[in-house]
Formats: C-alpha cells, structure tokens, sequence
C-alpha cells in the first residue's frame, strides 16, 4: 500500500482539541472483570493485580495517570504499574477499574479491535523489557512505553471514531504504515497523541520521549534510546500478530534502529521472551 495524503478525512479532530477532552481510554472487558473480582478478595494477590494491571493499555496508563498526577512532586516519577501500586491504595485501583467497566467506549470500537491492540500492546511490553535488560537501559520504562504505545490510537478513536473508521479503510492498525497515513492525512499521529496525553499526565520524560519517538527513532536527532528499543519490540510483536515466516520476519526487520542499539535481529529474537508456540 502506498499513502496517499489526497483522501478526504471525515469530521478529523485537531491534536490540541483532542488532548484537551482529556479522553479515558478503554479497557478490555474480561480484564475489568477479573481485576474487580480479584479486588473483591478479602486479602487481594498483589501479584495478580499488577499483572491484570500490566498487560492492559487502558488501565495502565489510568493508574500511571492517576500516580502522577498525585504525587508528581515527588523527585522520581512513577515509572510502572509495580511502582504505582506501591503508591496508590488499591481502593483507588478499584474506582479505576469500576469506571472502566461502567464505561461505553468499547462499544465505540470495532469489534475486536480492543482486544487485538491489547495483546499487541502487551507483547510488546514484554519484549520492550527484555531487550532494555539486554541494553542495561530502565526496564520498568520500556515495559509502561511498550504497553502504552499504541494509546494514542485509541484515543484518537474515541474522539473521532468516523475518521478512524475512514482511516481503517486506508491502513489498518498494526500496519507499519499507519503513523505515517495518519500524519498525512490528520497532521498528526497516534504517536503524537500518547505522547501529549503522557505529557500531560505527568509521565516520565523518558517514556513521553518514547511514545513520541519510536514509530520513526531515526528521525530525531536527539532520539531516545527507550523509542528504539519500542519501535524493535513493536516489529516482534507486529510479527507475531502478522504471523510472519523468518524470511518475512528477515526482510521487514528494521536493522537502521537495531545498529544504533548495536542489536542485529538474531539478538533481538534471543531476547524474546514469549513462547510464541503456545495459545494465542
């Protein structure tokens, strides 16, 4: 598919019009449920919590939201779901996760697309962690920028769900191409708006330069290293979902960015950490 920016775009929202609605994003239904119920125990896992917690974007980045913006004085952000949860009483997780599951947003979305950018959000956070470990980069960074980089597609969805559904029609959402259409057509992209909704929100720098960075690393002179880390471990993930062959995998691996992070793709699949064998 080659981009086009000469299409029209029905009803697009402005960057700034978007951050300022301050959109919720969504969370997976199951994962609500199972959070609530484990919330529901007299004596909640904390372990369970933060790996429902941590394996969805939308309450994810509810609960980052939410930890810095109380207690964004402090010297430190707050990094990860591990960190916030040692910070944020889970009675607070609870109002997240009932707002969550009261919510109609879901109902906004294709059917399955949630759950589709979910799993990919969080292969690649897995995969962001491992290789940031390999690179003695900070792990609990790329683990939130990995889960939280496809956030801002959501939002965009929720804001204008007509022009995304136009934008489908051209690009589909794990489509490499899709940050570029939608900058050509809308003037911005899903990464700009993570981006400004982290920014926002008081996220670490680091993973606000991520988000912001990692659809196209090489394009910054000042590029963080975390956005290239991301961008590898969306290539993993894209290929898992795609169900890409090693001689596909071969030719779409974005060896400029793995140079500059001194990884070739045989160390970036050594690092992988997910059996891709087993169930999807």
């Amino acid at each position: 598919m080659t981009p086009t920016s000469s299409s029209a775009v029905p009803h697009p929202v402005a960057l700034g019009a978007l951050l300022a609605s301050q959109p919720q994003l969504p969370a997976t239904p199951r994962t609500v449920a199972l959070l609530l119920s484990e919330l529901g125990r007299a004596q909640p896992d904390l372990k369970t919590v933060s790996q429902l917690l941590g394996g969805d974007p939308g309450l994810a980045m509810r609960l980052l939201q939410l930890a810095n913006a109380a207690f964004f004085k402090m010297q430190q952000r707050v990094h990860s779901v591990a960190e916030a949860l040692a910070l944020v009483r889970l009675g607070h997780v609870r109002t997240i996760a009932a707002a969550c599951a009261s919510a109609v947003a879901p109902r906004a979305l294709p059917a399955g697309r949630l759950q589709q950018i979910s799993r990919y959000s969080a292969d690649a956070s897995r995969v962001a962690r491992s290789l940031a470990g390999a690179l003695h980069l900070n792990q609990q960074s790329a683990c939130s920028a990995g889960l939280l980089h496809c956030a801002g597609d959501l939002a965009m969805w929720l804001t204008m769900p007509e022009t995304m559904a136009a934008m489908d029609g051209a690009c589909q959402p794990l489509d490499p191409l899709r940050a570029l259409v939608q900058r050509q057509r809308l003037g911005y992209n899903y990464a700009d708006a993570g981006a400004g909704l982290a920014r926002q929100w008081q996220f670490p720098p680091a993973i606000v330069a991520a988000l912001a960075q990692h659809e196209a690393p090489l394009a910054h002179a000042d590029c963080e290293p975390l956005a290239a880390v991301v961008h590898l471990a969306a290539w993993r993930a894209r290929s898992r979902a795609g169900g890409l062959s090693q001689r596909e995998m071969a030719v779409s691996f974005p060896g400029a960015v793995g140079e500059v992070l001194g990884l070739d793709i045989d160390m970036v699949l050594q690092q992988d950490p997910i059996d891709w064998s087993g169930p999807r």
